[in-house]
C-alpha cells in the first residue's frame, strides 16, 4: 500500500475550505448520519472549534480526507472514567464545557472520514497522526478516541467485548481500524456498549436501508455494527452502537 501525499490544514487556518470539507464524499451507512447528538453538535466543530476539525488535500487542492476531534475536561467530578455514552456523551460534554468556560484536559476523537476513491493509501493513519500531533502540540498530554471497528459490521452478532480484545499472532488486534490505532501507541480502555443510539420510525428505517422493517426481530442492517431491533406495534426500530475506547499517551 502506498501512503498517498497529502497537505493537512486545519479549517482555522483555511476557513475558505470548509464548505468542500463537507461537499466531500464518503461511504458512511445513512443511519449513521442520524444520531439525534451527533446531528445537533456534529457540524459545530469546524465552526466553533475549528482548530480541531482537519482535513488533507491531494497535489491537485482536491479534500480526500477530514478528521475532527474534541477538547473536553475528563479529570473532574462526575466524568473521570470515559463514558459508557462513548461518542455521544463526549460530543455533549466538549459542548458544555465549551459553553461553560471549563477548561479542558484530553482530546477526543470524533471522526476521520476518507474520500471513496482515496480510501487504501494509509490516510487514515495519516489523519489520526496530525490529530495526535495538533493535541500534543496545544499541551494535551492524551487523545482518546471511541473506535468504530471497521470489519465489525460482518459480526453484528460476535459480543463487541470479545470482537475488540481479538489479538493476531503479532500482538495487534485483529480488527483493522482498532490495529491502526494501536500502531500509533494506543491502547484499549475499556467498551463503549452505548456509544450511539439511532431511534426512528419504522419508515425511516426502510428508506434508509432499503429493508422491510415488518416484523419484530433484531435485524441485520449493512454496515451496523449489531442488529437493530424492530419494534412494529410501535412503529420504531432503535440501533445502540458500541464502540472501543482507546487511549493514545501523547
Amino acid at each position: 500500500m502506498s501512503v498517498m501525499d497529502v497537505k493537512v490544514s486545519s479549517i482555522a487556518e483555511r476557513p475558505d475550505r470548509l464548505a468542500a470539507v463537507f461537499e466531500m464524499a464518503d461511504t458512511w451507512p445513512g443511519f449513521v448520519t442520524n444520531d439525534p447528538v451527533g446531528a445537533a453538535h456534529y457540524g459545530r466543530i469546524p465552526t466553533e472549534l475549528p482548530q480541531y476539525a482537519l482535513f488533507a488535500e491531494d497535489d491537485n487542492g482536491e479534500i480526500v480526507a477530514h478528521a475532527f476531534s474534541v477538547p473536553f475536561a475528563l479529570d473532574v467530578d462526575g466524568r473521570r472514567a470515559l463514558p459508557a455514552r462513548g461518542w455521544d456523551q463526549i460530543l455533549l460534554w466538549a459542548f458544555a464545557d465549551l459553553r461553560r468556560g471549563t477548561r479542558p484536559d484530553t482530546v477526543s476523537a470524533i471522526s476521520v472520514t476518507i474520500a471513496p476513491h482515496a480510501q487504501g493509501h494509509g490516510l487514515s493513519a495519516v489523519m489520526l497522526a496530525a490529530m495526535r500531533e495538533r493535541a500534543r502540540a496545544r499541551g494535551f498530554r492524551e487523545l482518546v478516541a471511541p473506535v468504530r471497528p471497521s470489519a465489525k459490521h460482518r459480526e453484528p452478532h460476535t459480543p463487541i467485548t470479545e470482537y475488540a480484545h481479538r489479538m493476531r499472532p503479532d500482538g495487534l488486534p485483529e480488527d483493522p481500524w482498532l490495529r491502526v490505532h494501536a500502531r500509533a501507541g494506543a491502547h484499549i480502555d475499556s467498551i463503549a456498549p452505548a456509544s450511539m443510539t439511532v431511534g426512528a420510525s419504522l419508515e425511516e428505517w426502510r428508506r434508509w436501508t432499503g429493508l422491510p422493517f415488518d416484523t419484530a426481530a433484531d435485524v441485520e442492517v449493512p454496515g451496523a455494527l449489531v442488529p437493530v431491533r424492530c419494534e412494529p406495534e410501535r412503529g420504531y426500530a432503535v440501533y445502540v452502537e458500541p464502540n472501543v475506547w482507546m487511549r493514545h499517551p501523547l
